[in-house]
């Protein structure tokens, strides 16, 4: 019985690294699917993770219709036995009801990774209806961590080192520059206690959570 699976979790949490490891399972199997992306690190038409693995993958926008994507390729002989989709966080409200339709109505296995609430911990409208339609909903396994060394559980938009709490939901900032660009918007992930009290590792001045063995002799 294909369903529709939502995997959820923080910025590195590796959903990206999941995503691409269920593609190559399935491809393994003798089965064919299509990999859509959205604002990935990597550039457009791509879906990469933190551990160095990319593959090419379908660009996703406000205007995708997922449904008449798979009866295109379908009608011309293309095999889709299944969809990868990544960053559906910022997929719309009827972009996920058409892939909960591709589940039911074709049978096609869809595989969708996200995070769940925004900057401001509110729910991103794609996850939401995710969370609604979804056969099954994960939580992935792999913790993230705050600069304090609690699991991390929300996600923080800085500027200049500083979490802000207003603006678009939805601006491409850099994840792992450091230091960050003067004025630039940037992320981190943070426990709960210290994104209510908006304490980014800079503002904390958060060193290692390891500091470097002390040379010997």
């Amino acid at each position: 019985m294909a369903e529709l699976a939502f995997f959820a979790g923080t910025m590195d949490s590796g959903k990206s690294t999941l995503a691409l490891q269920i593609d190559h399972n399935y491809r393994r199997r003798g089965l064919s699917g299509l990999i859509f992306s959205r604002n990935d690190r990597a550039g457009s038409g791509v879906l990469s993770s933190r551990l160095g693995l990319a593959v090419a993958a379908v660009e996703a926008d406000d205007a995708t219709d997922f449904w008449q994507e798979v009866v295109t390729r379908r009608t011309h002989g293309e095999r889709v036995d299944y969809l990868v989709c990544d960053e559906a966080q910022f997929y719309s409200v009827t972009q996920v009801e058409q892939l909960a339709r591709l589940v039911d109505d074709m049978g096609v296995d869809v595989f969708a990774f996200g995070i769940t609430t925004d900057f401001r911990t509110r729910l991103f409208p794609g996850s939401a209806r995710l969370l609604e339609l979804a056969d099954r909903v994960e939580q992935l396994q792999v913790q993230s961590l705050c600069w304090c060394g609690r699991r991390a559980t929300h996600n923080a938009r800085t500027v200049g080192g500083r979490m802000v709490t207003e603006g678009e939901q939805v601006v491409v900032g850099d994840t792992e520059a450091e230091p960050e660009p003067a004025g630039g918007v940037g992320y981190e992930v943070l426990c709960r206690r210290h994104h209510v009290r908006r304490e980014t590792a800079a503002v904390a001045g958060a060193a290692e959570l390891s500091p470097e063995t002390l040379p010997l002799g």
